[in-house]
């Protein structure tokens, strides 16, 4: 977290204004163009971040004028990044207080707000998931996959994937006919998982991202498989599972980015994996491919339609 100052002390209803559009100025440099001011209430306000889909709204602020002109700002997308600003530089031990403390209570209404919508991401989940049917083998992402569909449901055209923290489901992976991947706005990610596959006594479980890649090794190794989802969350699902499963030795199955790599973009996929298993102190498996295996192909899956098609 970083204080941003802006030149001068900044007071009365003109004064409220300039607090107002100096606040959105830090906002814009953080988030690009906005069109319309913060409210400077004290409360915790969200809004939507310019390039997120319609609709969606994970930016967040709050704005305090009292005293010293004082805030806070953040993105949910970003976990855990947030950014402190004041108008000016405190001039006493009081204005300094003042500050912590509401760098205190921002973190408070923070942190509630995001339990309020995971709450309510994860209502929905449980009702959306009821509400399906067994996911039909014919889905088309799950013939282009080469996959079976295992415990998912369907609702309507979308198959869901169940995520779980603490034996709870607490959020959704709806997938489309085309691929197109999106979880429940506002749910938990970190530390869930999706689980394939039954755990038996010391047996190995694998840790992998998406559920394709999962169910492809479950259906290699007959091993348990947890899908973290996103690269950014197999270290939290790794040891969430470490907790639950100590006595079953936890490997990580991570993709390798090599298009990006090639592209010098670097390699995200082995990079977070890499990491996950140094942290854990556990295995590292990636795909073994090919020197001819096309450059697109980046995960367990990849590899295995590939091969199937030659």
């Amino acid at each position: 977290m970083n204080i941003q100052n802006s030149a001068h002390a900044l007071r009365g209803s003109a004064g409220l204004e300039k607090v107002e559009l100096a606040f959105r100025e830090a906002l814009q440099t953080a988030f690009g163009p906005l069109d319309w001011l913060p409210e400077a209430d004290g409360a915790i306000h969200r809004f939507h971040i310019p390039g997120d889909r319609k609709g969606h709204r994970n930016g967040w602020y709050v704005l305090h004028m009292d005293g010293i002109a004082s805030g806070a700002f953040g993105s949910w997308k970003a976990s855990g990044a947030w950014r402190i600003w004041s108008s000016r530089e405190p001039t006493d031990p009081q204005e300094a207080e003042l500050i912590r403390q509401r760098i205190a209570q921002a973190r408070e209404q923070r942190e509630a707000d995001r339990a309020q919508q995971q709450m309510s991401a994860a209502s929905h989940a449980q009702c959306d998931w009821s509400n399906g049917h067994s996911a039909h083998a014919g889905h088309p992402y799950l013939v282009r996959k080469r996959i079976l569909p295992g415990r998912l449901r369907q609702l309507g055209d979308a198959l869901m994937v169940p995520l779980y923290a603490d034996g709870c489901l607490c959020n959704l992976q709806r997938i489309m006919p085309d691929g197109a991947k999106r979880f429940l706005s506002g749910g938990r990610l970190k530390g869930t998982y999706s689980p394939i596959g039954k755990l038996l006594a010391g047996q190995p479980l694998y840790v992998c991202e998406g559920w394709a890649t999962g169910a492809t090794i479950h259906a290699e190794t007959g091993s348990p498989v947890a899908c973290a989802m996103t690269a950014d969350n197999l270290l939290e699902a790794g040891r969430q599972l470490q907790r639950d499963y100590p006595d079953n030795p936890l490997i990580v199955a991570g993709d390798d980015d090599r298009k990006t790599e090639a592209a010098g973009k670097g390699n995200p996929g082995r990079n977070a994996a890499n990491k996950a298993a140094a942290a854990l102190g556990c295995h590292l498996v990636l795909p073994p491919f090919p020197n001819n295996a096309p450059l697109e192909l980046s995960d367990f899956n990849d590899l295995a339609s590939w091969r199937n098609a030659q």
